[in-house]
């Protein structure tokens, strides 16, 4: 009976041999078993050359491979380790050699933009700055951290003698430890696998995916920051207020169907709000939603709206001009005038900062607004329109997350060991990119969010103990006279909580129409069941408001002019980012 490996490597065995290689410019020659054994020491010498090609795709897949081919005793331990390990060593030299002879500039090249962002090389110079030659070993056990800081180590300027000796030891340390892990239990595997010979394909499948797993799970094993980071995927997965839109949102949109079907309609909830685009559902302007509250401008935060396009120079004097009329100071935030969930929103706390946040989206429609210290708050407000008065369904308490330094350990470290930011921790080490090997000093408080928002870091609690009657009838005073608002959240900051029991002295920052959310339903605290409970009574309420609005004469909006603005908010989302 054929092993499993040859069952599989039949097709393409002939290709590597010799006798075939004359049929890669011409008619391919028959493969076959017999032909790869005729000609051991050619077609061996091929096999490593792939397996070391193979380690510019995937260093530790390639390792693996030659593992597996070691256990099949088609290949010797010794030459296939060497193999991988000259392959991955010249990987690294020419990474070495691209960030010494192109610089920084080499993360805006192709393909490099595509797997190293400029923060990404910012980390893997201060890793390389701090450690030195230990960064060496160090990133070679760590994936992740091996492109950034072979990148670095050229841009850095470290002569090339000293990272080829270094680089070629640390792989030679690495490679043998991987293939001969692969080796030491590969066997086992394709005996298992030779049992599976009415499904081949299966079978490759299972390899594929147990390969993956050994890369992306076990390998991570043997470090503490792998170990960290699979947690922090366990945690993601298991914690329902991390889990991606697609997992969470499908009952809530079956929910909104039945509704829509029971008002035999939807695009009736275009009319929940008809003094906002749309009633806010997608593509909205921020700036316009902040102009139905012109009657209460001591409640609202002041903002400039910049229009997309134009001179750099001129943009930026827009802003220093609002500044100075309203006798504003830095810091300012400086966000798209149409968001979504926090992306691009930047806190600028400088004059060159805010020409920078100008020009990296001159594309977009940006607000430059005035920057309110204090306690966030997300206050969710609704009011049927025969109604005069209102009622708070929902407060979010927003704290931005901090970690407290002890004098020895990284930024990363301090991130890896919370037990709440471990959760988030991906979030985290993206924001703070450019300084995860920094070292806070003992006692230390390093924020780990700057935005109020969840997808962003921040912690959301129930804030249900804050809501009062003087708050209710101050949001009343705001809401009953902003013509065509009934249904929405507005963040708001406070200096005191007193000021928000009390209904005073606050700032409104932003005003969400139909599609923001109960956010204190992320909350830890909270189960999911009381999240879907409370976002199903968020959109009974909607619906009723819309269908009374459509009674009255209300507009509504076809469901086809919806999804082009979403398709269009979509394209938009790259130049948020940019922020």
């Amino acid at each position: 009976m054929t092993s499993f490996l040859d069952r599989v490597l039949a097709p393409f065995v002939g290709a590597m041999s010799p006798e075939a290689i004359p049929g890669w410019f011409g008619e391919l020659a028959p493969a076959s078993a017999d032909a790869f054994a005729a000609q051991p020491a050619a077609s061996t010498a091929l096999l490593l050359l792939g397996f070391a090609l193979a380690t510019f795709a995937s260093e530790d897949l390639a390792c693996i491979g030659a593992g597996l081919m070691v256990a099949e005793g088609r290949l010797a331990f010794v030459p296939a380790a060497f193999a991988c390990a000259v392959g991955i060593w010249a990987g690294d030299v020419l990474l070495f050699v691209g960030g010494k002879v192109a610089g920084r500039s080499l993360v805006r090249r192709r393909p490099f933009s595509w797997f190293l962002g400029e923060a990404a090389l910012e980390r893997g110079a201060a890793f390389f700055r701090r450690h030195g030659v230990r960064a060496i070993f160090v990133s070679r056990f760590t994936p992740g951290l091996r492109l950034p800081t072979y990148v670095a180590a050229g841009v850095t300027g470290m002569p090339f003698g000293r990272f080829a000796t270094w680089f070629a030891c640390a792989a030679l340390a690495w490679t043998p430890l991987l293939v001969g892990v692969a080796a030491l239990f590969g066997d086992r595997a394709l005996a298992a696998l030779d049992a599976v010979n009415a499904h081949p394909i299966l079978a490759v499948v299972v390899v594929v995916v147990a390969l993956i797993a050994l890369e992306r799970v076990v390998l991570r094993l043997f470090t503490w920051r792998g170990r960290r980071l699979l947690l922090s995927s366990w945690r993601r997965w298991t914690r329902w207020e991390f889990w991606p839109a697609w997992a969470f949102y499908p009952p809530v949109l079956a929910y909104i169907l039945g509704q829509a079907i029971r008002h035999r309609s939807l695009r009736v909830l275009t009319a929940a709000n008809p003094g906002i685009d749309a009633s806010g559902i997608v593509g909205e302007s921020k700036s316009a939603i902040l102009g139905l509250l012109d009657h209460v401008p001591e409640h609202v935060a002041r903002f400039e709206r910049i229009e997309r396009g134009g001179a750099s120079e001129a943009r930026l004097a827009q802003a220093v001009e609002f500044m100075h009329r309203e006798s504003l100071t830095l810091p300012l935030v400086v966000k798209p005038d149409v968001g979504q969930r926090g992306s691009g929103v930047r806190i600028v706390r400088d004059v060159d900062a805010l020409a920078r946040a100008l020009e990296a989206a001159r594309e977009l429609d940006l607000l430059v607004q005035e920057y309110v210290p204090g306690h966030e708050f997300g206050v969710f407000y609704v009011r049927h329109p025969t109604e005069e008065r209102g009622r708070v369904i929902s407060i979010t308490e927003k704290r931005l997350p901090c970690v407290e330094g002890d004098g020895h350990s990284t930024l990363e470290t301090l991130i890896l060991a919370d037990t709440r930011a471990i959760g988030a921790a991906p979030t985290y080490l993206a924001q703070h990119a450019e300084r995860l090997e920094h070292v806070p000093a003992r006692g230390e408080s390093v924020p780990l969010a700057s935005i109020g928002n969840h997808c962003r870091g921040a912690l959301f609690l129930d804030g249900a103990a804050y809501r009062t009657e003087a708050l209710e009838r101050a949001l009343d005073r705001v809401c009953v006279p902003a013509r065509g608002f009934y249904f929405g959240r507005f963040d708001l900051k406070v200096e005191t909580l007193d000021d928000l029991l009390s209904g005073r002295r606050f700032k409104i920052v932003e005003l969400n129409g139909l599609t923001s959310e109960a956010t204190h339903i992320y909350d830890p605290a909270h189960g999911l069941w009381h999240a879907y409970r409370t976002l199903f009574e968020q959109w009974r309420i909607a619906f009723a408001i819309a269908a009374h609005n459509v009674r009255a004469g209300a507009p509504t909006i076809g469901v086809v002019p919806i999804m082009q603005r979403w398709w269009a908010d979509r394209r938009r989302g790259a130049l948020r980012e940019a922020l």
